[in-house]
């Protein structure tokens, strides 16, 4: 498939239907059950995978030194299935999970292959990693500042509760996922460093804080990758849900995940894959809503026999999937991927969810796309398909003070300007209000925007800062 940007007034092409897999360069034959269990590839067997050795030394090497900053994790499904081997570096799924040297800073990647090369220490490297990774924002948006919450004086650890009707949750046994995406903006829950992590070590803690938020209708479960744990693991923070009365409020449960693409045989071969699917259904049968919150970055990933029977299968558990994805640089950055991925969604019986703006952390000036064009590849992208796949929303920026919704570039009173609106908010009154930034074509992130029309701030600004320093819940109940 070549690459193409569209341009407004043309279909792109790209569509479903317009060349096969086979001539692609790609199998879907991927076998319903596995010929072997899952095997975590981390970044010391980079040396041993074979599909590796076909590249210049120098890109090699290149991948161990930027693995010695960020996370690297694969497994022989994703090698062996996902990626077109004869379009590297360009395949978008290589992208996606192998390390690239674009991904850290020259001054950075030089420091750290030069320790490298000389036979550093582990201490050293392990130091030099930790100080890159300090200037890589590990913590956006103000998940440990404002979104972690406290009953009384007392830190409530593994939550976040940042909107009033939707509590999250880090389980400590789900804060890995069956691959790494490189463009992960939890990447820091990876790296080994427990200064660095959200989790929850037990489960009274959430279950406790559930009981005394009446408010909350909205579990998301979420990591790392939940679906990493074991059946009976999960039950035991899932079936309170349905069992306490006190829970009775909590109508929806999200898992967010990336099972689906990375290793779909986790809902169909694996030991306690029908058990997993039992306590779903349970839980629907209970008159829960189940909702798998599936990360398809690209269509490449959903043409596997495999994903398909296991979107199949959660399908039959009563279980509803919704779609999201960041736009990226290298990845898709094209309408064309868009369209076809929505409509491939939507033919498999999903619902296009979210398209996202890639958030400024981790390897974020690699991936990250001006405003101005992820506004446009998602107008072009929208207009192109079916109201079906209209359901979506986006681009999105999961900022601090709220997920902000691009939604257009115009003129206005003789001034260029982006309009925006707060999809979700902090204080849920600034839902659905339209506002308006100065235009910047260089501009990739919320932070970088200003008022527009000389105004010294947005509308919101006060109620925000009035809840930083401490004077109005973090979420208002």
């Amino acid at each position: 498939m070549s690459k193409v940007v569209s341009e407004p007034g043309n279909k792109p092409p790209g569509a479903p239907g317009t060349m096969s897999l086979q001539e692609e360069g790609l199998d879907n034959t991927a076998p319903i059950f596995p010929s072997e269990r899952y095997k975590a590839l981390s970044a010391k067997h980079l040396p041993e995978i074979p599909q590796l050795q076909k590249l210049p030394a120098d890109d090699r090497f290149a991948m161990q030194v930027v693995a010695s900053v960020l996370p690297f994790r694969s497994n022989r499904y994703v090698i062996d299935n996902l990626i077109d081997w004869d379009r590297v570096p360009d395949d978008p799924v290589y992208q996606i999970t192998f390390p690239q040297q674009g991904m850290l800073e020259s001054v950075d990647f030089s420091h750290m292959a030069d320790l490298m090369r000389r036979d550093a220490s582990a201490k050293e490297i392990k130091e030099g990693a930790h100080e890159i990774r300090e200037k890589l924002n590990p913590h956006p948006a103000g998940q440990r500042e404002l979104n972690i919450p406290q009953v009384g004086n007392e830190t409530i650890h593994g939550l976040q509760h940042k909107y009033r009707e939707t509590v999250l949750f880090f389980p400590s046994q789900g804060q890995t996922c069956h691959a790494y995406c490189t463009f992960c903006f939890r990447w820091a829950q990876f790296v080994g460093d427990n200064t660095l992590k959200i989790v929850a070590k037990e489960a009274d803690g959430l279950h406790d804080y559930l009981a005394a938020h009446p408010d909350v209708t909205d579990l998301l479960v979420t990591g790392g990758d939940p679906m990493i744990m074991k059946t009976a693991v999960f039950a035991h923070y899932l079936e309170p849900l349905v069992e306490d009365p006190r829970l009775a409020h909590v109508q929806d449960i999200r898992i967010g995940t990336k099972s689906l693409t990375f290793w779909p045989y986790r809902f169909v071969g694996d030991d306690d894959a029908d058990d997993m699917l039992r306590l779903l259904e349970k839980i629907v049968k209970a008159g829960k809503h189940v909702a798998i919150m599936a990360h398809f970055n690209h269509w490449q990933e959903l043409q596997t026999n495999v994903v398909r029977e296991a979107i199949r299968r959660l399908h039959d558990a009563g279980a509803v999937i919704r779609c999201q994805a960041p736009l990226l640089r290298h990845i898709n950055d094209s309408s064309d991927v868009w369209i076809r991925m929505w409509e491939e969604e939507v033919r498999l019986g999903m619902i296009p969810y979210y398209m996202f703006v890639e958030r400024d952390t981790g390897a974020r000036n690699y991936f990250e796309v001006p405003l101005e064009e992820a506004c446009r590849i998602f107008q072009n992208s929208y207009k192109y398909v079916s109201g079906l796949a209209r359901t979506v929303r986006g681009p999105s920026m999961s900022a601090t003070p709220g997920k902000v919704e691009v939604q257009d570039v115009q003129e206005i009173a003789g001034e260029k300007v982006f309009v925006l609106r707060f999809l979700q908010g902090r204080n849920p009154d600034w839902v659905g209000r339209p506002f308006f930034a100065a235009y910047d074509p260089e501009v990739t992130w919320f932070d970088g925007l200003r008022p527009a029309f000389g105004q010294e701030k947005f509308f919101y600004t006060d109620d925000f800062n009035a809840m930083v320093q401490g004077r109005w819940p973090t979420t208002k109940h």
